[in-house]
Parts: C-alpha cells; sequence; structure tokens
C-alpha cells in the first residue's frame, strides 16, 4: 500500500511539474509528512532527492537543445552556496514547528507568485545586490525546506540575466538540480533516517508522468492551471499550520 500510495503522490507531483512548468517539488514536504509519515527533517532530506530527481530529468532534454546557460547557472548556485550548506548542516537541530511554519510562509508566497507572475518584459534588470539576496534566498529554502526555488530562479535569471523565457526555464532546472544536490551532500547525518523507497518511487513515478504531462501540456489553459495550482499551495499552507499550531 506505501508503494501504490508513493506512486499516485508522485504521478500526482509529475502532473503538476509537467502542466504547471514549475512547483511540482513543494508539494513533496507536505506529502512525505502527512501522507506518509515523515518527521519535517526526514521530509525535507527525501524531499531535496526527489526534487533532484525530477529536476534532472528535466534539463537533460533542455541541455540537448542549449537551452541551459550553465555560466549564469553556476554563478546563482555560488552565491546561495553559503545559505544553502549552512542551513542543510543545521536542519536536523531546528524544531519540527520552525520546519512547517516556514514551509507555509513558502508555500503561500509561491501560490502568490503564480497567481500573479511578474511582468518580466516590463521590468529592468536586477542590480547585483539584489541578485545576490535572491540567490542566498534561493539556497536557504532549498537547505531548509527541500525546495529548489524555481519559482524564484526564473524571474532572477530573466531579470538580472535578460534570459530568454525558454533558456530561463531550462537554466533554473539546472539551477534547481545542482541546488538540491548541494542540499542533499549537506544533511549526511539524515540519509540513514529516510525510509528511501518511498521517495525513490515517488520521484520516479513523477519523472515518467511529467514527461507525459509536459507533452499535454499545450492543451491546456495556463492560467487556469496557475491560479489552480496557486490555491492548490494556500490550502496546503493552511492545512500545515492548523496542523502544526492546533
Amino acid at each position: 500500500m506505501e508503494i501504490l500510495g508513493a506512486l499516485i503522490a508522485g504521478s500526482f507531483i509529475g502532473a503538476v511539474l509537467g502542466f504547471v512548468g514549475a512547483g511540482g517539488a513543494m508539494l513533496s514536504v507536505p506529502i512525505l509528512i502527512y501522507g506518509f509519515g515523515f518527521d519535517p527533517n526526514e521530509a525535507t532530506t527525501a524531499a531535496i532527492a526527489v526534487v533532484f530527481l525530477a529536476a534532472a530529468s528535466g534539463v537533460i532534454p533542455k541541455a540537448r537543445k542549449k537551452q541551459v546557460l550553465y555560466r549564469d547557472a553556476l554563478v546563482i548556485w555560488a552565491f546561495g552556496l553559503i545559505t544553502n550548506l549552512g542551513f542543510s548542516s543545521i536542519a536536523d537541530k531546528l524544531p519540527d514547528a520552525f520546519i512547517t511554519s516556514g514551509l507555509a510562509v513558502v508555500l503561500v508566497v509561491a501560490g502568490a507568485s503564480m497567481l500573479r507572475p511578474p511582468k518580466l518584459e516590463e521590468q529592468k534588470r536586477m542590480p547585483i545586490p539584489v541578485l545576490i539576496v535572491m540567490s542566498l534566498v534561493i539556497g536557504s529554502i532549498t537547505g531548509l525546506f527541500g525546495i529548489g526555488g524555481g519559482f524564484i530562479a526564473l524571474p532572477v535569471l530573466v531579470l538580472f540575466f535578460g534570459t530568454p523565457q525558454v533558456v530561463a526555464a531550462g537554466t533554473a532546472l539546472f539551477i534547481i538540480c545542482i541546488n538540491s544536490l548541494t542540499a542533499f551532500l549537506g544533511r549526511p547525518d539524515l540519509w540513514d533516517d529516510v525510509q528511501w523507497h518511498i521517495p525513490i518511487f515517488i520521484g520516479a513515478a513523477a519523472i515518467v508522468v511529467a514527461q507525459i504531462a509536459s507533452s499535454q501540456a499545450h492543451r491546456t489553459n495556463p492560467k487556469v492551471l496557475r491560479a489552480s495550482f496557486a490555491y492548490l499551495l494556500f490550502a496546503l499552507a493552511t492545512f500545515t499550520v492548523i496542523q502544526t499550531w492546533i
């Protein structure tokens, strides 16, 4: 039953990744916590592995089409390295309530970004200090919550680097991939605590379904999908807060 549940959960995450184009990774942590009984630290560690598998799968076809800017991705990754490794190394010492409450905040922010995507063509490039701050934020949420930070990386790439949207999407996937791998390597103390068969099945199902959904995404209304996903994130954030504090 656990394996069946993991496959269903992974299929759901993959569908979100394929149809919406981002954000499926944010579902991994609450699903692992409330669906499979993981504690927050185990869930964020396992989610990092799921995020890495999904992002690696998505970035391969982008790389073949030369839609990944490796230098720009490595710059953002390097700026966020301090917070990524720093928070990853202390994640097991943080209270569960801090992890789940912080996750709820991230879900709300991500949902808001889905409802009101930035008008990228009307804004100026970000100054270097803003780029550094945003990179540190991306590293922080990856290290703390097992989330790749694609919903932040994408506008950073477009606004600061002037990257075309298609190329920015591929580069953001690469950032998520290397950020997740970095965060995972920063949590060796938690590796043995995770029941790995569950996230492995979730990740495998997510990869397969994401590829199928991505090929059918052009037949759907992106605005409706983004709005639906935003309200799902708000509902998950509310549920997480209730479970944590009430």
